[in-house]
């Protein structure tokens, strides 16, 4: 069962109220004095439409998102764009364009613009050095496959231990065992094994 805060009659305060039903109207039962009360339900909020413009690697495209009225976001959030064909991709909001400004955060109506890229797939550069050369591998993956420090991965026939992992937020991850996540991965170096 959802709780509300709402006001009780009987209490003569706002209370802690256990939600019954939602169907036409909404009915409460308060937790202190088993007061049952009928609610007319809050309205839907109304959805927001706002242009997205979603950059996946070398190509980008516009889109829009669908945020609710008065919903904030912020910079880092991950929302889903859709193209006008239906199809969506979950992004990350990389900035927020209001006026002629680019801001962290702000409220739905209010944005002209999001700029975001996507991290539903993404394509993650690994670094493999083998004593001479480094060798350059790029792997197309889902945003939520994980990459570990010390893994063994095989990729185009080439073996290799991930020895450390820079992330796009400037960190660095070193600790064997450690993962993160593709769609927060800069570059990946490992050694040839």
């Amino acid at each position: 069962m959802d709780l509300v805060d709402a006001y009780c009659a009987t209490c003569k305060e706002e209370t802690e109220q256990k939600v019954l039903s939602e169907s036409r109207d909404l009915i409460l039962c308060c937790t202190v004095c088993g007061l049952t009360s009928r609610r007319p339900l809050p309205p839907e909020p109304e959805p927001v439409y706002v242009k997205t413009i979603v950059s996946r690697e070398a190509e980008s495209y516009v889109g829009k998102a669908e945020l609710m009225k008065g919903e904030v976001v912020r910079v880092g959030d991950y929302i889903v764009a859709e193209r006008d064909d239906g199809e969506g991709a979950g992004v990350e909001i990389m900035s927020l364009e209001v006026g002629d400004k680019r801001i962290e955060k702000a409220v739905a109506e209010e944005i002209n613009t999001i700029w975001s890229r996507a991290i539903d797939e993404v394509i993650v550069r690994i670094s493999v050095h083998d004593g001479k050369k480094t060798i350059p591998i790029y792997v197309a993956c889902d945003g939520d496959d994980r990459f570990t420090v010390d893994e063994i991965v095989s990729i185009d026939r080439v073996r290799a231990r991930i020895d450390h992992i820079c992330l796009r937020n400037g960190m660095t991850q070193r600790r064997k065992g450690k993962y993160e996540l593709a769609n927060r991965i800069k570059r990946v170096y490992a050694y040839r094994l």
